[in-house]
């Protein structure tokens, strides 16, 4: 008896197609369960935590009253690249002037404060949220998320929701 016979199977009785998928398959289930690789979250166990603050700037926001948008000591709920963090501490709210240039007779330029009254109802706010952040060896970790300048950012609160951009991030000792 041969080992393969003339319609490809092996001793007679298994395909050897058959043979090869079902080698294929436990080779695969073989590479998920016993070598996973080093998937994951960013956020390590048993990675250093320490406080961070970070500044955010938020412009030319529709707001009437933004004084009593956000205010420094409360909560507010962060969302990091649509990945919601929970909430954090807002430490200070900057309302920032809204400026414009003006050549002066001598040639100098001064920045003086802008006369469209459209501009009454946007305002540039500068805050500055605190928190704990996992430190890894790609920088902060806020939730799942690395918090770097120029991330995009959504703060959360009950009477107001709004995108910002991060400027600083300093690393408390």
């Amino acid at each position: 008896m041969a080992l393969i016979d003339p319609q490809g199977r092996l001793l007679g009785k298994i395909s050897i197609l058959d043979l090869g998928a079902a080698l294929v398959i436990l080779l695969v289930v073989v590479g998920i369960f016993f070598f996973p690789g080093t998937s994951g979250s960013v956020a390590q166990i048993g990675v250093a935590t320490k406080p961070v603050e970070v500044d955010v700037m938020v412009k030319g926001l529709g707001v009437s009253n933004p004084q009593s948008l956000v205010k420094p000591g409360e909560k507010t709920n962060l969302i990091i690249r649509n990945q919601p963090y929970g909430q954090i501490n807002v430490k200070s709210v900057e309302i920032l002037p809204r400026t414009t240039p003006v050549p002066q007779p001598d040639g100098s330029v001064k920045a003086l404060p802008d006369p469209r009254p459209e501009l009454k109802f946007s305002a540039d706010l500068l805050l500055t949220l605190s928190g704990e952040a996992k430190i890894t060896s790609k920088g902060p970790v806020l939730g799942n998320s690395n918090i770097k300048v120029g991330t995009l950012v959504e703060l959360e609160g009950l009477t107001y929701d709004f995108n910002a951009s991060v400027i600083d991030v300093r690393i408390q000792p």
